[in-house]
C-alpha cells in the first residue's frame, strides 16, 4: 500500500500544549513526525492561565495537577484531545469533556512497576523501623537494636485495592513469602495463593502491613479514619502510594502518637504543593517509623518513559487515523486506513436518527461511502466514515450541519 497522507490539516498549524514536566518522549513522537508546533510548560496552569493557553490548541497533554474543568473545556474551542500522562484521569471534568466530543486518554499500566516496588521497599523499611535507625545515625547516635524489627517472610499483607498496582504488589509480596489478603469492592480473581476478603475490617485486622491502592471516589474519601484505624493491629503499618484523601492525616497522626499503630509510608497527601521547592506541611512530620515522600510513587525514568511513550501514541493515533482504543469519553474504535478513500470523523450525540440523517446528506450530495463504521456509548455516537476521492469539498460542512452533532473533522 503507497504511504498516504496522515492528516489534511496542515501538520504545522496543528497546536500541541504539553504541561507539567512531560517526558521528552512524548514531544519527540510529534516532532519526528513533523508536527512543529508543540509547545512545553514545566508546571501546572491555573484556570485562569489555562484558559489564555488552551485557545487554539488541539492535543493537550497534562499530568495529574493540571485541572480541566468545564469552563478550560468551554474556552477550548479547538481541542481535539487530551492525553493524562498519569493512571487517573479525576483531574478532568469528563462529563463536559464528553458533551464537547474530546478524547481523553491516560496510561493505566505504565507505572504500577515503580508503584508495587516501592511499597515492597517501604514495607521492608517500616518494618524494619529504619526510619528511626537512619535518622538517629544522622544524628550521631549508634543504635544496634534488634527489638521491634522483623523480617517481611510469614507476615500477612494486606491491600485495599487490587487493581493494576494492587495485584502487582500482591505477585512481589508473594514471592518474598508473605502471605497476601485482599478487600475490593468488585470481584477480583486472586493471583497465586492471596485470599479475597468480604471485608475492609477483616482485612485491616489481620494484615500486619496495609497497602492502599484505590481511587479517589466518594466512597473512598477518608476510608482510613479513626473509627477503621481502631480495626489494625498496634504493630501494624500503614502505606498510602494511592490518593491524598483516602486517609484521614489527623486521625492517623493520632494513631501514631498513641501508639495504637506502629508505623506509616504516605506519598500522596490531601492538599500538595503545586511545584517542586514550595514549602510543605503535614501533621505527620518528626512522627517515629514514618516515611514521607512527595508524590514520586511513579516517578521513575523508565515510568515516565513508559507514559510518554504509551499517551502520545495514543493521541498520534487519534489524530492521524482516529483510533480512540482507550479513551475515557469517545466509543473505542480501531480501524487501519484504507486506500484511495478520505476520512472523516463524526461525533454525535447518542440519539435515533443520526446515522440515518449522515448516510441521506451524503447520498444526496453523490458521496460515495466506502467504510463506516460506528460506535456509542451512553452519551454520544462515534462514526468514522471512508468515502470516495471525488468527495465534494463541501463534505465536512454538510455532516456540520447534521442534527445533534458535536464535532466533525475531516481527517485525511
Amino acid at each position: 500500500m503507497a504511504e498516504k497522507k496522515s492528516t489534511s490539516y496542515p501538520k504545522e498549524k496543528i497546536n500541541i500544549l504539553f504541561l507539567e514536566n512531560i517526558s521528552k518522549t512524548a514531544a519527540k513522537k510529534f516532532y519526528d513526525a513533523g508536527y512543529t508546533s508543540v509547545k512545553q510548560i514545566p508546571g501546572a496552569l491555573s484556570e485562569k492561565d489555562l484558559i489564555k493557553e488552551i485557545k487554539n490548541v488541539h492535543l493537550l497533554g497534562i499530568r495529574s495537577k493540571s485541572k480541566i474543568t468545564q469552563e478550560v473545556l468551554n474556552n477550548a474551542t479547538k481541542l481535539q484531545a487530551i492525553g493524562c500522562f498519569c493512571i487517573g484521569v479525576n483531574q478532568v471534568d469528563l462529563a463536559a469533556a464528553t458533551k464537547k466530543g474530546v478524547t481523553v486518554f491516560n496510561a493505566p499500566y505504565s507505572n504500577t512497576r515503580s508503584v508495587a516496588e516501592l511499597v515492597i521497599a517501604s514495607s521492608i523499611m517500616l518494618i524494619r523501623k529504619i526510619p528511626d535507625k537512619n535518622k538517629a545515625a544522622h544524628e550521631g547516635k549508634w543504635i544496634k537494636d534488634s527489638s521491634g524489627s522483623h523480617e517481611l517472610r510469614g507476615k500477612t499483607l494486606g491491600i485495599i485495592g487490587y487493581g493494576n498496582i494492587g495485584s502487582q504488589v500482591s505477585v512481589l509480596a508473594e514471592a518474598l513469602g508473605m502471605k497476601v489478603i485482599f478487600y475490593d469492592t468488585e470481584t477480583k480473581m486472586p493471583l497465586g495463593n492471596a485470599e479475597d476478603k468480604s471485608t475492609l475490617k477483616e482485612v485491616l485486622r489481620l494484615a500486619d502491613v496495609i497497602t492502599l491502592h484505590v481511587p479517589d471516589l466518594p466512597t473512598t474519601r477518608n476510608i482510613i479514619n479513626k473509627t477503621t484505624l481502631k480495626y489494625c493491629k498496634p504493630t501494624a503499618m500503614l502505606i498510602n502510594y494511592a490518593r491524598g484523601k483516602v486517609v484521614d492525616i489527623p486521625a492517623l497522626r493520632d494513631a501514631l502518637v498513641n501508639k495504637e499503630l506502629g508505623g506509616a509510608a504516605i506519598d500522596v497527601f490531601p492538599v500538595e504543593p503545586e511545584k517542586t521547592g514550595d514549602p510543605f506541611i503535614t501533621p505527620l512530620q518528626g512522627l517515629s517509623n514514618v516515611i514521607l515522600t512527595p508524590h514520586i510513587g511513579g516517578s521513575t525514568e523508565e515510568a515516565q518513559l513508559n507514559i510518554g511513550e504509551d499517551v502520545s501514541s495514543k493521541l498520534f493515533n487519534f489524530l492521524e487515523k482516529g483510533i480512540t482504543t482507550g479513551s475515557h469519553t469517545t466509543p473505542a474504535l480501531s480501524l487501519p486506513p484504507q486506500e484511495g478513500t478520505h476520512r472523516i470523523l463524526h461525533i454525535h450525540k447518542n440519539v435515533p436518527g443520526v446515522l440515518s440523517e449522515i448516510n441521506t446528506t451524503l447520498s444526496e450530495n453523490k458521496i460515495n461511502i466506502l467504510g463506516q463504521y460506528l460506535k456509542t456509548n451512553d452519551d454520544i455516537g462515534y462514526v468514522v466514515l471512508d468515502v470516495s476521492k471525488n468527495i465534494s469539498g463541501n463534505a465536512v460542512e454538510l455532516l456540520k450541519k447534521v442534527k445533534e452533532t458535536i464535532k466533525v473533522r475531516l481527517l485525511y
